[in-house]
């Protein structure tokens, strides 16, 4: 029975609604202050990674057509293309880099009026070393009592080998799957924890590389060509999400040496985009794609992570992420492993739902903003009120209170198990656990940009 059968039987029970005014839309999922959808038929893209999950598991459960939305799923090529889909209205939502609405919203590339009344995720993403790399790190590294190493693994480790290569005139090469996406950012500040410059942008000398004074040279490898880029010599090192670090452990030619959530503890990773045009012209389909992606982000964190066999069996489909079923388990399941042979539980490697992982909170943005001034990809210094306007702009928190106020309705989630709306400011208590100690508060960009030894500071310019 579809959405609009379910619809008619409502018909029959008198002073329910009034044609013309929000109704319900079928009989247990939609809150009756839910209008109709405006648009019903919708094309989303999403890159190949277990963090497009939401979206799949949204589709195959059932959520999107139970908010009478018939949504076709498409993988895209790269995130430049994914991107260029949404603007151009070939697709309707995706999958996005965190940074990506961001970055277009103050022009940086493309600009573009993008906005996500939906965060996907946390944490997810780790970083690689070849094997040779990963040899000449190990003597740097502390041993547990069983002779493992000591975690987190810090990039400190990592500056003698990178001293090593420069010394003998070998550029030392990583990878990272685009200019603003949070695996540059991370990748980024782990190497400046450790002492290794990552280099910077100057857009405004028309200079995009991030290479300005670099140590470490990071370029854009799309996702699923990290392991291949690295097992044929080309890059000594990458940051990325699930499934292509474990599959450099099952191809047993690299090895992750720190995962995100240790960099960054239940860091941002990636929103679902939408321009502020489409939102604007189908309110109520924004909601309701809102609704089932909030549906789906819970049954993935549901009964701790009992659903991921499921979840796991869903993204290992061609259509979805297409990686053995035992590459995506082995991080999506709770455990992680590093050096081969070396598994150990991370519960909290990705995370759905829980810690209100899927609410757009302006910290989040200005994170990034912060990074952004940080390499050089903002040019100049701004305004601590600038980075909360742009957060703004971008991060949705009203459209997500409006979907996750009409689930509490309909006593599909309860209302503890979100923010408490009508005092959530948007903005995280300061976060402490940084792999580098530094304490990060949203609301005081600027004084946290001048925490960094490493990276552009107030009144610097390239």
């Amino acid at each position: 029975m579809n959405w609009k059968t379910k619809f008619a039987q409502q018909l029959v029970k008198p002073l329910l609604f009034t044609l013309g005014v929000s109704a319900s839309l079928t009989v247990t999922a939609v809150n009756a202050e839910v209008g109709f959808p405006e648009k019903e038929e919708l094309k989303f893209g999403f890159i190949k990674l277990t963090d497009m999950a939401p979206i799949a598991v949204a589709y195959e459960k059932g959520y999107f057509e139970e908010e009478g939305l018939y949504v076709t799923i498409e993988a895209q090529a790269n995130w430049k293309v994914l991107l260029d889909g949404v603007i151009d209205g070939r697709l309707d939502g995706a999958h996005m880099l965190a940074g990506q609405p961001i970055a277009a919203t103050i022009g940086y590339g493309t600009q573009a009026n993008i906005i996500t009344p939906f965060s996907m995720d946390l944490n997810g993403n780790a970083i690689t070393v070849s094997n040779e790399v990963w040899a000449k790190m190990k003597p740097n590294i502390a041993k547990q009592d069983d002779g493992k190493p000591v975690h987190p693994i810090k990039a400190d480790a990592l500056k003698p080998v990178v001293e090593e290569y420069i010394a003998a005139g070998k550029p030392f090469n990583m990878g990272m799957v685009f200019p603003v996406s949070t695996h540059n950012y991370e990748l980024r500040y782990w190497l400046a924890a450790g002492g290794i410059h990552p280099g910077f942008y100057a857009p405004h000398k028309g200079d995009t590389s991030g290479q300005i004074n670099a140590q470490a040279l990071l370029s854009v490898t799309p996702p699923p060509q990290m392991p291949s880029t690295l097992e044929a010599g080309t890059i000594y090192g990458y940051c990325v999400g699930e499934p292509w670090n474990q599959q450099a452990v099952f191809k047993g030619i690299g090895v992750p040496v720190v995962t995100d959530y240790e960099i960054w503890k239940d860091n941002p990773e990636k929103v679902f985009g939408i321009t502020e045009e489409f939102a604007q012209k189908y309110p109520n389909t924004t909601i309701r794609l809102t609704r089932a992606l909030i549906r789906a982000a819970k049954w993935l964190d549901d009964n701790n992570n009992a659903n991921r066999p499921e979840a796991v069996k869903i993204l290992s489909q061609s259509n979805y992420v297409g990686a053995d079923y035992e590459v995506i388990a082995n991080s999506m399941t709770g455990t992680f492993e590093y050096e081969k042979g070396d598994k150990r539980a991370v519960p909290d490697f990705n995370v759905f739902f829980r810690y209100n992982a899927t609410y757009p909170y302006y910290s989040d943005a200005i994170w990034y903003l912060t990074q952004m001034r940080r390499w050089g990809q903002i040019a100049e210094d701004m305004p601590d009120e600038w980075y909360k306007e742009t957060a703004a702009k971008v991060y949705r928190p009203d459209i997500y209170a409006k979907a996750a106020q009409s689930l509490i309705d309909d006593k599909l989630i309860s209302a503890s198990e979100f923010p408490n709306f009508a005092t959530e400011t948007g903005f995280k208590a300061p976060q402490q656990h940084f792999i580098d100690d530094i304490v990060y508060d949203g609301t005081q960009p600027n004084a946290y940009i001048e925490k960094f030894t490493i990276g552009l500071k107030q009144g610097d310019k390239l």
